[in-house]
């Protein structure tokens, strides 16, 4: 009896370029055709540009966490963990799995997708101290702690201690950082009203980035409109300082200034997932080099895309040029990276990702934002919607669309009730304990992984 396999398709991430590339997988290939297989720690896909508005309470944190098995009609098999290797020669994927066990997954084709992590440098205590902005977890977490620091500094009865706790610093300039600022900084300023043994004027944010400007990427006209914005509010920007060391009760920046605070929240920029280092391929600047047709060169039915990967960007004049690691990009590299999987299991031609960056937009909370889509400069209101909607029509479903436009309803016609969950109120939640960064295996644990699982003679 002759038994013919279908090709199986191994998909490592479901960030948007992982996601995209699996519904169109779905969509354009019969089930006979091949296998699908999708490795996630989280069976949804998060729309990361909105988990500062879960921070500060305008979005719940479900209605950004899109499922991917709501729908009965997708067929895709999804194993609930994280890659930790990947071995180009054998074809093998190694998983561990959420139920802590190591598993070999042999593929024919991979779509590497792993996405990006938290940026961190060698500075004293910064993994130990700070909060990151870069999951789920993690933002529901600073929402529960900054409400928690007004109920400590409302219950303290040392003058330096509530000070200290209505100290708050953010460390990155970037989009991230820039919004989570600004929206922190509103849930302070609305939920200080209801603390009338609380000083409001004690209440200061501190925005700090190594560089010269604030979102250089907005230009210099939008970036200034922001920085006014935010010192308007009564923000503390600071450009060309980062932090010296940090500790659990003060923070050391690089100018010598040193703020007593209980929270530092660190999002200064984003690299590749430690999954690429286990290849042993080349990278650029961290990422894995790629053609355009997101391919690996020298290994069959390798593709990768994403914050991962050095996609070159061919819609600029720049022959070095790579795509920067936005939404927009992944999402489209996505969809073009699913069809050149189909293509060669059909025996036709790839076709190279080219696509020209449809602009920016910063939500700066309430009716403060900038934004330049297109190339049009916007502020204030107008920014606001393009913002918005923007985001509203790059969720990936209908419920989900319902749901952020019923939570951006709500807040603005109620507003915040400023109720704090008590999440993990107990445990600690700062970078180190989110992002499992000492999981992944070094190429010859990866390789002696895929050898030893083969047994001996094979």
């Amino acid at each position: 009896m002759n038994t013919v396999t279908r090709p199986r398709i191994l998909v490592v991430g479901a960030g948007f370029a992982g996601v995209e590339c699996v519904r169109r997988l779905e969509r354009k290939l019969s089930p006979d055709e091949a296998d699908v297989t999708l490795v996630t720690p989280f069976a949804y896909q998060l729309y990361l540009p909105l988990l500062p508005q879960v921070a500060s309470g305008v979005l719940t944190p479900q209605s950004i966490a899109v499922s991917l098995r709501r729908s009965k009609k997708y067929r895709t098999r999804i194993i609930p963990g994280g890659a930790i290797g990947v071995d180009l020669k054998s074809k093998v994927c190694v998983i561990r799995t959420i139920t802590d066990e190591i598993v070999n997954e042999p593929y024919d084709y991979i779509v590497l997708a792993p996405g990006s992590i938290t940026r961190t440098f060698d500075i004293p205590g910064l993994t130990e101290h700070a909060f990151g902005m870069k999951t789920l977890a993690e933002a529901a977490y600073i929402r529960d702690h900054v409400i928690s620091q007004l109920d400590l500094a409302d219950a303290s009865h040392d003058p330096a201690e509530r000070a200290a706790r209505l100290q708050f610093v953010v460390v990155g300039g970037g989009y991230a950082g820039t919004e989570t600022a600004a929206c922190l900084q509103k849930l302070t300023h609305a939920a200080v009203k209801r603390y009338p043994r609380i000083d409001p004027s004690l209440i200061k944010w501190h925005l700090i980035d190594i560089a010269p400007k604030l979102m250089p990427e907005l230009g210099d006209k939008l970036g200034r409109s922001a920085q006014e914005i935010l010192r308007r509010r009564g923000i503390d920007v600071s450009l060309g300082v980062s932090i010296e060391k940090a500790g659990p009760e003060e923070v050391t920046f690089t100018d010598g200034r040193v703020i007593p605070t209980r929270t530092l929240i660190w999002t200064a920029g984003v690299v590749a997932s430690p999954l690429i280092a286990t290849l042993g391929a080349e990278t650029i600047r961290g990422r894995l080099a790629v053609t355009t047709e997101m391919t690996l060169p020298g290994q069959d039915g390798v593709f990768a895309l994403g914050d991962s990967a050095a996609v070159p960007d061919k819609a600029k004049d720049d022959d070095s040029a790579i795509c920067p690691p936005t939404a927009q990009h992944a999402m489209r590299q996505g969809k073009v990276v699913a069809d050149n999987v189909i293509a060669t299991l059909r025996g036709q031609a790839l076709k190279p990702y080219v696509h020209k960056d449809l602009g920016l937009v910063v939500d700066l909370g309430g009716t403060d934002a900038v934004s330049k889509p297109l190339g049009i400069e916007l502020r204030g209101l107008p920014a606001q919607f393009a913002a918005r909607g923007y985001h509203w029509a790059a969720l990936r479903t209908n419920v989900a669309k319902v749901r952020v436009a019923t939570n951006w309803t709500l807040n603005a016609i109620a507003g915040d009730d400023f109720v704090r969950t008590g999440f993990q109120a107990r445990k600690p939640a700062k970078l180190k304990d989110f992002e499992y960064t000492d999981a992944y295996l070094t190429p010859e644990q990866v390789r002696e992984q895929v050898e030893g699982a083969r047994g001996p003679g094979l």
